[in-house]
């Protein structure tokens, strides 16, 4: 196939997985493979980092955890979207774990219990201060206590969701940290206890103290991308992700020649320019055109123009490439290096936001 492609390397998936797992004090992993594995395809992650001792993922929809049941994963799965109360007999056929983010959503569960004398896992997430999804801290005691009259509800962990830890100041995080303590020593008090209790994502894995909690979920880290540039980067995470498009288009230009739609990139001598098949619509951020690059054979090249649907293009300077070879667009391939932070960075976005991107006609190809 001529086009983008994706190379996974699941190697440093499990390496990245180690890495992280030290950081956390040896703690269970919940391993975030939602939205197709943030792009880099659940199936194939799931898989790779069961193999490797993972045996609790999560996803954000239903039919993501369907999706990786019929692919033969076997771990646990929790699912983070709103309860879908219409879903329970498939949640309950495919093991998923659904969670309480609505008093509604426990009455629902309690009501489907006493007429079918069974119904999904759960875990109760409680809302600290992201102001998504998430009980009410003053509908926290009410809840457990109705967990308590109702022993056949099978609420098996408890969770909260940090809105800023992976930024500098981790004042607010404490406080929803402090918030989320008293609904635990509320439980306590009530003499409920909860098999999981989890509430770091991969900044507050970095930044904040697990001693609490008893599993940790991890998404982007896992990927080979740090959540964003306020937290430690101590670890060497590998990008698992590598990026990359075929030229398929070379010409000689004269000094002063405008390429691309608008023309607002002008060769500044007689050059080299090579069209590179991806574009936007495959996923290449096209913000990173103004001051962006591709890395060729060890060296970085600058990006000419604005990056269209399907193609942009490469300004090679003396240099003449080959057609039909590929250059670097994101991530790591031995000489060549372009970390997904650092676009980011650049044209401020997310590295969530670009690994998700990453589609439309890539192909992706997974090596161990």
């Amino acid at each position: 196939m001529i086009g983008p492609k994706a190379i996974i390397h699941l190697d440093r998936l499990k390496t990245n997985y180690d890495l992280v797992k030290k950081q956390v004090g040896n703690k269970p992993i919940m391993a975030v493979v939602k939205a197709n594995g943030y792009g880099h395809g659940s199936i194939a992650c799931a898989k790779a980092l069961e193999s490797h001792g993972c045996d609790y993922f999560s996803v954000f929809t239903i039919d993501e955890g369907i999706e990786l049941r019929r692919a033969g994963i076997k771990s646990d799965i929790l699912v983070f979207s709103r309860m879908d109360t219409a879903r329970f007999a498939e949640a309950i056929n495919d093991r998923l774990t659904l969670n309480i983010s609505h008093v509604k959503d426990q009455s629902a569960l309690i009501s489907y219990f006493k007429i079918h004398g069974q119904c999904p896992k759960v875990h109760l997430k409680v809302d600290t201060g992201m102001t998504r999804l998430g009980i009410d801290i003053k509908d926290a005691a009410d809840m457990i206590e109705q967990l308590n009259d109702n022993p056949g509800i099978d609420c098996e962990g408890i969770y909260s969701h940090f809105a800023t830890a992976d930024e500098g100041d981790l004042s607010y995080a404490y406080e929803q940290e402090s918030k989320f303590n008293s609904v635990l020593e509320n439980a306590r008090n009530r003499g409920y206890t909860f098999k999981y209790v989890h509430f770091s994502n991969s900044g507050a894995a970095l930044n904040m103290d697990q001693t609490n909690y008893n599993i940790v979920r991890i998404g982007m880290l896992l990927y080979g991308a740090f959540p964003s540039d306020e937290v430690p980067m101590d670890l060497s995470l590998q990008p698992v992700m590598e990026f990359r498009a075929p030229i398929v288009a070379l010409r000689n230009v004269p000094s002063g020649t405008q390429v691309s739609y608008g023309g607002v990139y002008q060769s500044g001598s007689n050059t080299h320019i090579g069209v590179i098949q991806c574009g936007f619509a495959d996923g290449f951020p096209r913000p990173w055109y103004e001051s962006g690059y591709v890395s060729y054979r060890g060296s970085q090249f600058k990006i000419a123009g604005r990056i269209c649907m399907d193609q942009f293009m490469v300004d090679f300077e003396d240099t003449i490439p080959t057609e039909g070879e590929e250059v670097l667009l994101i991530g790591e391939n031995g000489k060549d290096c372009i970390r997904m932070e650092t676009i980011a960075e650049n044209i401020h976005l997310t590295p969530y936001v670009i690994a998700t991107a990453i589609g439309g006609r890539t192909e992706r190809i997974y090596q161990d």
